[in-house]
This record gives structure tokens, sequence and C-alpha cells, in this order.
């Protein structure tokens, strides 16, 4: 809910975002679902996943974005993506939201090149809403002094936690309820010790129980308990 509220501002104003978190926690499928309910025709979604390229590849992957030739020069690349945007944004009324996930792997060249690639007019608008979606290790590197004037152009961010025990709790229960199931397959305690295990993170959560399901049919049992549980968090474990 939090981070819709971020990603609802930043839609508003336009400019550069950042979601935060750990790995696992949920970080791409958050923003994959709140762009899926965007109005397709006002905004141009544009999903970069590749994020260990040099400055020229970037360059040249956000050029075909935009469905553009890319060119040899990194120049002709970055005047090229401010043009298409333009006309997005000024003759089609459409909003470019560009995502670079997995952006704490981008190099510190990049990232200072994006606070002069989403410059228009000298620093007086925002023609396209740019996110940088990473793990929580990019915000120390946003920190540094390098950094600085991408961080001050940064309107909006968040780092996102893990789920309380309870949370977790229902969490599990969703996922099953959504798959179909009418009856409580996990024992409370069952759900507590992958809960307890996973420290609220939705990829360990999901892992445990996937190996619990197999192995409570393995052995031909109805439900898991507390004892399967261990013995999925026990195999995860060696």
């Amino acid at each position: 809910k939090e981070v819709k509220a971020r990603l609802d501002y930043l839609l508003q104003t336009k400019g550069i975002g950042l979601i935060t978190g750990d790995p696992g926690c949920g970080k791409t499928n958050i923003v994959r679902n709140y762009t899926n309910n965007l109005n397709q025709n006002a905004y141009k979604i544009i999903y970069l996943p590749l994020s260990t390229l040099t400055v020229l590849e970037a360059y040249k992957q956000l050029a075909i974005a935009f469905n553009i030739e890319p060119f040899h020069r990194k120049y002709e690349n970055f005047a090229a993506i401010q043009d298409a945007i333009r006309r997005l944004n000024i003759e089609k009324k459409i909003i470019p939201i560009i995502i670079f996930d997995e952006a704490n792997y981008l190099s510190s060249s990049f990232l200072n090149d994006i606070k002069i690639l989403f410059n228009f007019e000298m620093d007086s608008r925002d023609l396209a809403v740019v996110l940088l979606v990473g793990q929580s290790v990019l915000n120390n590197a946003l920190n540094m002094k390098s950094n600085e004037a991408l961080r001050q152009r940064i309107i909006t961010s968040y780092n996102i936690g893990t789920m309380s025990i309870e949370e977790s709790c229902i969490y599990i229960k969703t996922k099953l309820s959504n798959a179909g199931s009418s009856s409580d397959i996990f024992t409370p305690q069952a759900l507590r010790a992958i809960a307890s295990y996973s420290s609220g993170n939705p990829r360990v959560i999901s892992r445990v129980c996937d190996l619990a399901l197999m192995i409570a049919n393995k052995i031909d049992k109805s439900n898991i308990d507390e004892e399967v549980a261990n013995l999925a968090i026990n195999e995860i474990n060696m």
C-alpha cells in the first residue's frame, strides 16, 4: 500500500523514483502489478532488467525500447531517446515510464547519465517517469558523493521491509485460497514455523511452502504440520 502511494505521487509529478528492498521481498512483483493496472493508452511502460551493461549498451537497450534503431555513438542515442520522449509526451500525450530493475548493478557512469538523459529544458520540466528498482545496497551507492546530483533529483523513495509473523501467516493462507484451496492445509504451528524461519521474506516463504507440499505428498499426509514444515526447512538448509 505504501509503495502504491509513492508510485501514485511519482506519476502525478513525473521525475525519478526509487524502490529498494532485500532480495525476494517482492519489489519487481509489486511494480509489475502496479503498471499492469495503468491505462496503456496514457503510459508507455519500458522495463529494463539488464543492469550489468556498459553505458553504451544501456543506451542502445533504451533506444530499442523506444523503437529506435540504435546508433554506434552514445550522444546519437542520447539525442534520439530524448526526442522520442518529447514526441510521446507532447504530441501523443503519452508519459513514458522507464523502469530500471536490479538498478543496484548499474554502473556509476550510467547512474550519472540518468540525471542528464531525463533533463529537459534546462531541468525545468519532467517529461518521463524513471523508476530505479534494486536491492537495499543501492541506497548506499546513491549516498556516495559522486551520485549526490542524482540523489537530489529523486522525488520519492521507499525501502520495502519484510512481513511480520502474523502477516506471513496471512500471506500463506491467501496464496492457498487464490489457488482454490478450501481447507487449512497448513496447521497454525507449521505456519508460524515457516513465518519465523523466513523472517517474513515472500520468496523464502514460497520456497519452503512448495517443498513442504511436495514432502507431504511424498509421505501421503493430507496436511502440513510443524514436523513437515521443519523437514522442508532442514532440506533447504542443507
